[in-house]
Parts: structure tokens; C-alpha cells; sequence
């Protein structure tokens, strides 16, 4: 089974090289491409220094056009593809535990499920009210009738027969849905086709999203996004 790495990355220049190393680390995923989206920083050189197979820059376009630029790039090549965070660090070596239900035939996604963070709990920081994992489980229940622990995780694996089955759809230039959307419209894509998703749990790390501005922010930015997915899969 062949297996690549799809990572959309934006301004990750501290973390992108480690995660990229802890992935090139694992025999079981022959290749990492990144897409670097319109990165201030040194993102794209970052992960062609710790090894990325192949590294795509572009324009700030979100999240999912950047996964949209990963997967076309590399489509060809793999039978498995892992969508992963950009910020994961060492701990992106667990990604190999999203492989296990797919390779037993149990599954044709999986998504890895994050423990709480204890070095976040620390700072006395909220993560949040869940007001956006409430909308995302809504309308996949909607959706699907199915409900997950985690609906908004990135971290996944996924078949390519999924992702061709989803792009058929034709959305408009894109397969994914737009930014943060993807991991919703991703899950209700795949189930409304038949497809089997499980979730697992793993240990990866990644950076949190706190209560401070930029993060209320980020979520709101989130919440529209996901809200669009939403509505989209509802007129479908």
C-alpha cells in the first residue's frame, strides 16, 4: 500500500521541519508533500530542508485549496493519503496508527482523535466553548445520521478511492471544501458514498487554540467555514 503525506501549512517555519522529519521517519509513508500557503515566514524552505518530497507554494487560499494542490500533485501515487497538520512536530510519527483499520480493511477513513493537552491545561487557558464542534456534529448528524467524538480533527487517512468519489462532486475548482471546512464536508462526502469512518486514538500534539483575541478570531473564522460546509451538504 502506498502512502502519502498531505500537509497544508501556513506560517509554520518552527514546526514544519520537525514534522516533516518525524514523518519521513516511518518506512510506511513513501512521501511528503507540503503545500506552503502564502507563508510570510520560511515555511516552504523549512520542509524542503528536513526532507519533503515535494514542496508547493501558493498564494494564501486556505486550507482546503492547499490540500486541493497536495492531492493533485501526487493523486498518481498513492493508494492511502495522510492529512496532517503542518504544526504536529515530532509527534506526526503517530500518523502511522491511522493506517492500521484501513490496512485490516475495517475502514476507509480514519480519524485520529487528540488526548486533552496537558502543557495547555497548565497555562489556565480555555480551549474554547465547543460551539463549533456542536455545528460541525449537527450537520453531519443531519447529513449522515452519524455523529463523531471529534468532527473537526485534521488528522486523517483517508483511501484515494474516497477522495476521487468526492471530487466528482465537481466543487467548482476544489476538492475539498473552503478553509476549515474540510474535515466536514470531507466526513459527510464520504459517508453519503458509502464509505466506512472510524475514529482512533493517537497521541499526536499539536499548537492549541486558546481564549486570547487571535484565537476567538480563529474560531470565528472556523465557524463560518464550517457553517458553509454545512449548508453545502444540505443543498446536496
Amino acid at each position: 500500500m502506498r502512502v502519502c503525506a498531505l500537509i497544508p501549512a501556513y506560517n509554520e517555519e518552527d514546526r514544519i521541519g520537525t514534522t516533516v522529519q518525524a514523518l519521513r521517519s516511518r518506512p510506511e509513508i513513501g512521501e511528503v508533500v507540503v503545500v506552503d500557503d502564502g507563508s510570510s515566514d520560511g515555511t516552504a524552505q523549512a520542509a524542503r530542508d528536513a526532507g519533503a518530497s515535494n514542496v508547493i507554494t501558493q498564494a494564501n487560499a486556505g486550507k482546503g485549496a492547499a490540500l486541493t494542490a497536495a492531492y493533485r500533485e501526487a493523486c498518481d501515487r498513492a493508494d492511502v493519503f495522510l492529512l496532517l497538520d503542518g504544526d504536529l512536530g515530532a509527534s506526526a510519527a503517530e500518523a502511522v496508527k491511522l493506517l492500521s483499520p484501513i490496512l485490516r480493511d475495517q475502514a476507509d477513513m480514519v480519524v485520529g482523535m487528540l488526548p486533552p493537552d496537558p502543557e495547555f491545561a497548565a497555562t489556565g487557558q480555555s480551549g474554547g466553548g465547543g460551539f463549533v464542534v456542536r455545528l460541525a456534529n449537527k450537520g453531519i448528524e443531519r447529513a449522515t445520521g452519524k455523529t463523531f467524538k471529534q468532527p473537526l480533527c485534521g488528522q486523517r487517512a483517508v483511501r484515494k478511492a474516497v477522495l476521487d468519489k468526492i471530487a466528482e462532486g465537481g466543487r467548482d475548482a476544489s476538492i475539498f471544501a473552503r478553509g476549515f471546512g474540510v474535515e466536514v464536508g470531507l466526513t459527510i462526502g464520504a459517508l453519503r458514498a458509502g464509505f466506512r469512518v472510524v475514529e482512533v486514538d493517537t497521541y499526536f500534539r499539536h499548537k492549541v487554540t486558546g481564549s486570547d483575541l487571535s484565537s476567538i478570531l480563529h474560531r470565528a473564522r472556523q465557524y463560518m467555514d464550517v457553517s458553509a460546509a454545512v449548508r453545502e451538504s444540505a443543498r446536496s
